[in-house]
């Protein structure tokens, strides 16, 4: 196939083939997203918005923001290391289950060992000191540190974060972003606790099958990346779901590596998206398959020196249709009540002026759910002039 079609089958898999609702998005349209991406990537970056609420924006457009939040106080969701830290729905916590019996950090297994051994018990104490607390975040640990003498600081937070990754914890996240550390059952449905461990085997072959839903289209290794699985591990589960017809083997056009498309795949002839793509949204996780899918070459430059800086500080690339358009740098500044675009650049094959005036819908949407009063254009990017014109008209 054409390098076109991969490129709309993978935009339709993550939800880009249906057009925004025309209102505020509601809670079933929120799960749907939910349901397309399978795994929607958190963290506590939040120059413009948190980072988990722009993939929902960018296929929704306006919703109640805090609402994947609320699922996980629900029990709908729950955070773990899917990809990266992430909310992904309860339904997967028994596929985790082998990975939170066999943590993959080696230098987290090593350092638990010596602990042990250095101090015999403490694992416990951690433990059932949450549990007594019932919920408790690392830095109420750390204020209250003078008051329990036998409490080190380093091994403390190492503990929790390895009882997280082993399961015999869970996390909330506070207004703050905070995390708070709670047994299980606080956030996970007695239901799916009670379920029986999916097999390894079993298990990687689901998160593959979920990972090619999600992607529609893609390597072997961009399949396994999606759950951040070792593509030598999940050999035999990868080719099962070949044999099994779930995955079908396409030739794609300028890909020198096999491409596998999963048998559900949507293959529609147009995508007519024109949406703002975080750097945590899956369509730019993995710089290879941008520039293989979109002729895109993309790199997060916030921890990047400013005098090395090429485009900005949290730049979001703009989706026009199906190829990315233009990248945007952005900041919500939230004392002056709006949102700042200090560059913007156009895309060699972006027609400027049909760019400008989507890019400037888009914008004035986005600082109307960010509740802010408007949006001012820097001059730095070839693309500053038309939208400032664009934002005017």
């Amino acid at each position: 196939m054409s390098i076109d079609q991969a490129r709309r089958i993978a935009l339709a898999a993550h939800g880009f083939a249906r057009p925004r609702p025309a209102g505020v998005a509601n809670l079933r349209q929120v799960r749907r997203v939910v349901d397309d991406l399978k795994v929607v990537q958190i963290d506590s970056v939040n120059v413009l918005a948190r980072a988990h609420e722009m993939p929902l924006w960018a296929r929704l457009g306006a919703y109640k923001r805090g609402v994947l939040d609320e699922m996980v106080r629900r029990g709908e969701l729950f955070e773990y290391w899917a990809h990266m830290a992430s909310y992904v729905p309860v339904d997967t916590w028994p596929l985790f289950q082998w990975r939170m019996e066999h943590p993959r950090t080696g230098h987290g297994r090593d350092y638990m060992r010596e602990l042990q051994e250095r101090r015999p018990g403490f694992v416990d104490e951690v433990y059932d000191a949450v549990t007594e607390r019932g919920a408790v975040t690392a830095g109420e640990w750390e204020r209250e540190r003078p008051a329990q003498p036998w409490w080190d600081w380093s091994d403390a937070k190492f503990v929790l974060e390895q009882l997280f990754v082993q399961g015999r914890l869970t996390v909330r996240r506070r207004p703050n972003f905070e995390r708070e550390y709670v047994l299980p059952n606080k956030v996970i449905p007695a239901h799916i606790l009670a379920a029986p461990a999916v097999p390894e085997h079993e298990a990687r072959m689901a998160l593959l099958d979920r990972g090619a839903q999600a992607l529609g289209i893609g390597t072997e290794r961009d399949l396994c990346y999606y759950f951040t699985l070792k593509p030598t591990a999940s050999r035999d589960a990868f080719r099962a779901l070949v044999e099994n017809g779930v995955l079908v083997e396409v030739a794609v056009e300028g890909w020198k590596a096999r491409a596998y498309m999963h048998r559900d795949a949507r293959r529609p002839r147009r995508i007519d998206a024109a949406s703002l793509l975080s750097p945590f949204d899956p369509v730019t996780w993995e710089r290879q398959r941008n520039e293989l899918l979109f002729d895109f070459h993309y790199r997060i430059e916030i921890y990047t020196p400013a005098a090395k800086r090429v485009h900005g500080y949290y730049v979001l690339p703009f989706l026009f249709g199906d190829r990315i358009a233009a990248r945007v740098d952005l900041k919500a500044d939230r004392q002056a009540r709006v949102l700042r675009v200090p560059g913007v650049f156009s895309e060699t094959h972006a027609e400027p002026t049909d760019v400008a005036d989507a890019l400037a819908a888009e914008l004035g949407a986005l600082a109307e759910w960010l509740e802010l009063d408007g949006v001012e254009v820097g001059r730095l990017g070839d693309l500053a002039p038309a939208l400032r014109r664009a934002l005017k008209r």
